[in-house]
């Protein structure tokens, strides 16, 4: 049985390599309080959560199809919690009854088996009962899928037959076997019988006649004879030890994928909680294509931001199909904010998530990256600005056409003029192969020659501020200036 709850043909695996850029994407975009929220202090839901959020999908059927999924949950976040819990149960469980590979001999392989068995067969009946009573109420493709699926696999009388079966397998009557005798009189073609008398009715025992049988027993303190006989049994036992061996492996993958892939709906019902508590907005974003550029928002906001002041923050409105985003002007007018936002949309867009915004619409990037500065590192060998190429090398390196960049204060630490030319030579490079960049700067020299080119595509954005040096954090389109307002920061102090 498979899961398939957030891919539609395959697994989950949380322990793949994440992206090389992972750590520093983490860093940049502030996302650790993201992923706090989600996983509230649980370690398997912050990494499953990091998981989804560092992976990106790269098609928006995969984006709808786990974003509908995650709208069911929301619709019925008891019903996905009580599905969780029974994986969290059977985790529990398992470590009670489960020898595993501890089980040295077959009899103690197929009485652990047999064990696990009985435990996921009453799991079983219940997540049963689960999908009966709610299977109207989710209307997603993929629990569709997943819900009939339990009801087909596990329909009445198959969990009959289950129960049946195991009650045999516990062997209360004792166990029956078959030989033949080898060369030196040695038993071979051990082979486990069903004992027909012992499963008839207690009349049918009555009325059958017993066949001749030979029997014997052993001394109480025979150790030797109770090796033997063990040894015999365990022959017989082996195949079925291994065969329930492997059925119980088989079902405890199942609840293992379960729990894996809802770990991620249950972070995501954990954040939505949060976000409503701060009446912060949230909303299924509109994706389009890697070829349908396009970036239109209302109240987008830094949401690590948010959960850190644990309060509402300013969100800002863009609408735009341009690939180049240029952002200049004020110190301390949320030009940072806005990029890391920008960030942190992309990627909950890229896992099928809702955004922090009241609308969002953007394309699919093939991977996103950033490259922003960074404080002096005393141990560094090289520069500063030798440092900043190095991470550049690192992105040329593994930077995809139509991925997505964002550059806050990149090579501001050489001159301007320096810093400028290389800027720009990067850029172009980077537009040339469809690259979609953010570049929060203010070297003016820079901004300024893209600006005079007035090329398509581009967009240039500065943060508000009004006569006296006020700002309210929020970005909009406007050319760039020869000024950062330094001096509104040193009035403010002094």
């Amino acid at each position: 049985m498979k899961v398939f709850l957030m891919y539609e043909n395959k697994d989950f695996v949380v322990d793949e390599d994440l992206p090389k850029n992972a750590d520093t994407l983490m860093s940049d975009l502030e996302l650790k309080p993201l992923l706090d929220c989600m996983s509230k202090e649980d370690e398997f839901l912050y990494d499953v959560s990091k998981k989804a959020l560092l992976c990106s999908l790269d098609s928006t059927r995969d984006v709808i199809y786990r974003q509908e999924i995650l709208k069911d949950c929301m619709k019925n976040p008891l019903i996905t919690k009580e599905l969780y819990e029974l994986t969290i149960k059977s985790l529990a469980k398992k470590q009670e009854r489960w020898l595993g590979v501890f089980g040295r001999y077959p009899g103690s392989l197929l009485s652990s088996s047999v064990s696990l068995l009985d435990m996921y067969f009453e799991l079983f009946v219940e997540m049963r009962q689960i999908v009966d009573e709610n299977i109207q109420n989710f209307s997603s493709s993929g629990f569709q899928r997943f819900f009939k699926m339990i009801q087909k696999e596990l329909d009445d009388e198959y969990l009959m037959l289950v129960k049946e079966h195991l009650k045999e397998l516990k062997f209360k009557g004792g166990v029956l076997l078959s030989a033949k005798l080898g060369k030196a009189y040695e038993g071979i073609e051990y082979t486990l019988r069903r004992d027909k008398f012992a499963t008839k009715s207690w009349l049918g025992k009555i009325l059958t006649p017993k066949s001749k049988e030979y029997s014997f027993s052993l001394h109480p303190r025979d150790d030797a004879g109770a090796k033997v006989l063990r040894n015999l049994r365990d022959e017989g036992l082996n195949k079925i030890a291994n065969s329930l061996s492997r059925s119980a492996n088989h079902i405890d993958n199942f609840f293992i994928s379960l729990r894996r892939e809802l770990a991620f709906y249950m972070g995501c019902l954990n954040l939505q909680e949060k976000l409503q508590e701060l009446n912060c907005a949230f909303v299924f974003p509109i994706v389009t294509s890697l070829e349908e550029t396009i970036f239109s928002t209302k109240d987008l906001y830094d949401i690590s931001l948010a959960l850190i002041k644990n309060e509402k923050v300013v969100g800002n409105d863009i609408n735009t199909d341009a690939k180049l985003f240029f952002i200049t002007g004020a110190n301390q007018g949320g030009k940072s904010t806005f990029l890391r936002s920008t960030g942190q949309a992309q990627l909950m867009l890229q896992c099928g998530m809702f955004v922090p915004a009241m609308h969002f619409k953007a394309n699919l990037c093939n991977g996103v990256f950033t490259h922003f500065k960074k404080e002096e590192d005393k141990t560094m060998k090289s520069g500063k600005f030798d440092e900043e190429l190095l991470r550049m090398n690192d992105i040329v390196e593994i930077v995809k056409p139509n991925a997505l960049i964002l550059f806050n204060e990149s090579f501001a630490s050489t001159n301007e003029i320096e810093g400028s030319l290389i800027a720009s030579q990067i850029i172009k490079a980077l537009i040339q192969k469809n690259i979609k960049i953010f570049f929060v700067t203010h070297m003016f020299e820079l901004a300024q020659s893209f600006y005079k080119q007035k090329l398509k595509n581009t967009i240039f954005l500065r943060p508000n501020r009004d006569k006296e040096g006020k700002r309210d954090f929020k970005i909009t389109p406007a050319p760039p200036l020869t000024t950062s307002f330094a001096k509104d920061i040193f009035d403010s102090i002094f």
